[in-house]
């Protein structure tokens, strides 16, 4: 295959993928603006430590919409349908058994995340609210990533930027009218969480059924969707990527509790700069997305060649991206930083730690598109391996950093942070010739 052709193929998947990607932020925004039109801080905190409490469940869910993709693109490559079908049907099941265990434990599940997150006063509280409203949206959340991985892997992020910009516009909509409208105050921005989850659920069902009858596929509900053929594998995967996800979690809390512990203005330095880590995987996680879907179809239809050449255009355009992000913070690191705050000792702390902005592109970048790769081959043992390792490295460096010493205990945080994102690039990368003789090899 001609590399336009490929150039085209992975465009037609990343962009829809960006596009989706880019209105999270404003959810967020509009969260944390609603919320603080309220009238106390303790609504922003509360704001704050709910969504966290939600990430972290939706963090270690994650494998329901990345196992689905890889498995899935690798039946579309084999043009097996009903493996495409099995695949969906057993990832849909488990979306929906593990959302209703945790409306069932809903009560040990926020005495868990309140002892993680440990907010204080009266955002305890209101976080609790937060919680206890958005959880009955979990199946429906869940449910939604499956079917997102599932189009994904049949080569179609249009869907899932449509299903994607509409929950986010029905959310901050629902949220505006509940809060100012119906006059509910903060419980008005967890229903509109809430609405906005099953609607979005509703919607990706529809598409679904759409999409299903263009490609000639039928859906029906397996009476067992867990016997048969390849059961074994897709828990091997899922299990792979929950432990995978355990490892980025747990770096994360780490990264997010040790900045808190040296300060509000440290705090407040590091969240500014996460802005940039967030925005550029905002563009990587697109690529990462035409990895998998690309990547698993060559290797279902055994097509060797084009598989490889695949991946060396995707490292060509990983190349492009890191480099123009690394231009843009090196001319204007400074200046975003004026944007986001008006703070002068958060921007002269960001303007002090600019080199590891600068760095964030060129360092993180291959870890994102490599876990893509890998997780269209469905490599993910290889991966969370790798993973495993990196946040090790991370563990030493940030233990060598807890020591008295002259050097800034922030500086020690991000060198942390960055050498973890590098290792998993660089091991991942060193593996990758072996990862891909073995399937070209099996094909």
């Amino acid at each position: 295959m001609a590399k336009r052709g490929i150039d085209r193929q992975i465009f037609a998947l990343t962009l829809p993928a960006v596009a989706s990607n880019i209105t999270v932020p404003l959810l967020g925004l509009c969260d944390t603006a609603v919320s603080g039109h309220l009238g106390n801080e303790s609504y922003l905190a509360a704001i704050a430590a709910g969504t966290m409490m939600f990430n972290v469940i939706y963090l270690l869910c994650g494998f329901l919409r990345m196992a689905t993709t890889g498995l899935t693109a690798e039946a579309y490559g084999r043009g097996s349908k009903t493996d495409m079908t099995l695949v969906l049907t057993r990832s849909a099941s488990l979306a929906v058994i593990i959302g209703i265990c945790a409306v069932v434990l809903q009560y040990p599940l926020l005495y868990l995340l309140e002892w993680i997150i440990d907010p204080q006063g009266e955002s305890l509280a209101l976080s609790s609210d937060y919680f206890l409203i958005c959880i009955w949206g979990a199946p429906a959340f869940l449910m939604t990533l499956s079917i997102n991985g599932w189009f994904i892997g049949m080569q179609n992020t249009l869907l899932t930027m449509i299903v994607s910009v509409s929950v986010n516009v029905i959310n901050i909509a629902g949220s505006l009218v509940f809060v100012f409208i119906a006059d509910m105050g903060f419980r008005g921005v967890a229903l509109g969480t809430l609405c906005a989850n099953w609607f979005g659920v509703v919607l990706a069902l529809i598409l679904l059924v759409g999409f299903a009858r263009k490609q000639g596929i039928t859906l029906k509900i397996h009476r067992n969707p867990f016997a048969g053929q390849g059961l074994r594998r897709f828990f091997n995967v899922s299990g792979d990527l929950v432990m995978r996800s355990t490892c980025i979690l747990t770096v994360t809390l780490v990264v997010t509790s040790l900045g808190a512990r040296m300060g509000e203005t440290t705090l407040a330095v590091n969240t500014v700069m996460m802005q940039f880590f967030l925005f550029f995987t905002y563009f990587m996680d697109g690529f990462a997305f035409a990895g998998e879907a690309l990547c698993g179809k060559w290797n279902g239809a055994g097509k060797g060649n084009i598989l490889v050449s695949t991946v060396k255009r995707l490292f060509l355009w990983t190349f492009i991206v890191a480099m123009a992000f690394t231009c843009v913070y090196i001319l204007g690191v400074v200046w975003i930083a004026d944007m986001i705050t008006d703070v002068e000792a958060v921007r002269q702390g960001v303007g002090e730690m600019k080199e590891f902005v600068i760095a964030i592109p060129l360092v993180s970048a291959w870890a994102f598109i490599l876990d893509g790769i890998f997780i269209g081959l469905a490599a993910t043992r290889r991966m969370f391996l790798t993973i495993l390792f990196a946040t090790f490295i991370f563990g030493i460096i940030v233990a060598a950093g807890c020591i008295p010493g002259e050097i800034s205990g922030n500086i020690f945080l991000w060198v942390s942070f960055l050498s973890y994102l590098f290792v998993r690039g660089i091991g991942l990368l060193v593996q990758l010739p072996r990862v891909l003789c073995v399937d070209v090899a099996h094909k």
